[in-house]
């Protein structure tokens, strides 16, 4: 039995990540913020369906270059002293779903907690935020919709 597909971000994808070059869909940018190079490709699809990213996600990324099957050259590893450490990975990870969410349901309404969500410095401020930012996307989609939201956040940094 063959090992499952291992993806990694390309450099193309780092950058992609900072400059949104791409104007990828929420979902599927999502799904791009929890490609890590340990993830096998049947745990990104079942992401990407919570995400409600779309079922080729994952081949969109690939074919726009900005993730490849780890140990491919273009997957090559980032060097050590670039790769962030577990902790501020949560971080990244956790900054980059509040502040998408925030801007896809929240709009200019969303300000003040976009500020707050980019003045914490840590993976445990911005947890501490988490029900506030759940709250007011109940508050602008629903309260089942916010639910399932943060279940999905909480389960991308578990």
């Amino acid at each position: 039995m063959q090992a499952a597909i291992v993806y990694a971000k390309t450099e193309a994808g780092r950058a992609e990540i900072g400059t949104r070059q791409h104007k990828l869909a929420s979902p599927v940018r999502s799904l791009l913020l929890l490609v890590d190079g340990q993830r096998d490709i049947v745990q990104l699809r079942r992401i990407g369906e919570t995400l409600r990213a779309p079922a080729d996600a994952i081949d969109q990324l690939a074919t726009l270059g900005l993730i490849a099957p780890l140990g491919s050259a273009a997957a090559a590893p980032e060097p050590a002293s670039t790769v962030p450490s577990p902790a501020a990975q949560r971080y990244i990870t956790l900054s980059g779903l509040m502040s998408e969410a925030v801007r896809e349901h929240l709009g200019l309404r969303g300000f003040m907690t976009q500020l707050r969500i980019e003045r914490c410095g840590s993976a445990d401020e911005l947890l501490a935020l988490l029900p506030d930012v759940t709250a007011a996307i109940a508050k602008a989609r629903s309260a089942e919709f916010a639910q399932e939201w943060e279940r999905i956040v909480r389960s991308a940094i578990a």
